[in-house]
């Protein structure tokens, strides 16, 4: 498994760090740590080009290098702290440090891109220009929406590891049979149990077939046979779960979903969520404001949104 760590020493980067513990990853794994230091780099220049006429840098081109190496080596303090805090708890993880110069969110996106990882993993908030903190957090919320593969925004709920509770949302589309399928593949302590979520929010429509997404079944909310019918839609999907070694039901309820799933998971004091990138609603990506933005920015756990690899970007 491929890993990309977003760091930057803030509360909320090492809670990310320590909730990873809790996302049932591998024994063994790649991963790579970044720091990014926001600041920009000027074209590198060399004074002894000519000693006959020494090359004149202006006063201001020679503080914007010095500042530039000088956030540099505290990004790279960074990943050297983030790396021993995770080989600490992985110590079979083969981990790489990467420090960049570069806007913290596109320094992921970018790596992404070109390093292809299974899941990128960031903290819910980090340090704000103005040193305090926003709703999820500029980066975070940046990085959900334009990685192109699943993407944890990550928090620790509690010291402990086992076992663990895990609410999985689903609408019967295809990426949501991914965030099943994603639980299921991992390695997860004994005990843990997985909670099958479904929300009605008045009309909803699901899909039967994944291999025939024209077929559309239409459920109505407090109708007992569509509720029914629902549960039959997800008994293979639970039995997927339990093959898996955990203990597994399936929630029915109605509301509005962004606000559903989030008392749900606080109530039942689930340790993180796991939900498709786009439903049945013909949302091809996460769009700020959908029902994944929304969870990932105000449950209490984890959320992890999932996506197929290497998914087509925005635009």
């Amino acid at each position: 498994m491929k890993l990309l760590i977003a760091y930057d020493g803030s509360e909320c980067a090492d809670a990310a760090i320590d909730g990873i513990r809790q996302a049932g990853l591998p024994d063994e794994a790649d991963a790579v740590v970044v720091s990014a230091a926001d600041v920009f780099v000027p074209p590198p220049y060399d004074e002894k080009i000519d000693n006959t006429f020494p090359l004149y840098v202006p006063e201001g081109i020679r503080f914007a290098h010095a500042h530039a190496e000088r956030e540099l080596e505290k990004a790279r303090a960074l990943t050297i702290k983030a790396g021993d805090r995770i080989k600490s708890r992985f110590p079979r993880w083969n981990i790489q440090l990467e420090a960049v110069a570069d806007s913290p969110a596109w320094a992921l996106i970018s790596k992404a891109d070109v390093w292809k990882p299974d899941l990128v993993i960031v903290g819910s908030h980090g340090h704000s220009v103005l040193g305090g903190r926003l709703i999820l957090g500029s980066v975070s919320q940046r990085v959900l929406y334009d990685a192109r593969c699943s993407v944890r925004v990550a928090r620790q709920t509690r010291a402990s590891e086992s076992p663990l509770r895990i609410l999985i949302c689903t609408d019967g589309s295809s990426d949501a049979e991914m965030a099943v399928d994603a639980v299921a593949r991992r390695h997860w302590p004994a005990g843990s149990e997985a909670n099958l979520l479904i929300v009605l929010d008045t009309v909803m429509f699901v899909t039967p077939n994944a291999d025939q997404p024209s077929i559309v079944k239409w459920v109505e909310v407090g109708d007992e046979k569509s509720c029914d019918w629902v549960r039959e839609l997800l008994a293979p999907l639970a039995e997927k779960l339990r093959r898996a070694g955990l203990t597994t039901s399936i929630l029915i309820k109605e509301g509005n979903p962004k606000e559903v799933i989030v008392e749900t998971a606080e109530a039942w004091k689930a340790d993180s969520i796991f939900m498709g990138a786009k439903g049945l609603r013909g949302i091809d990506r996460i769009l700020l404001g959908s029902v994944s933005a929304a969870v990932a920015a105000r449950a209490h756990c984890s959320v992890e949104v999932v996506r197929s690899a290497m998914e087509p970007g925005v635009g």
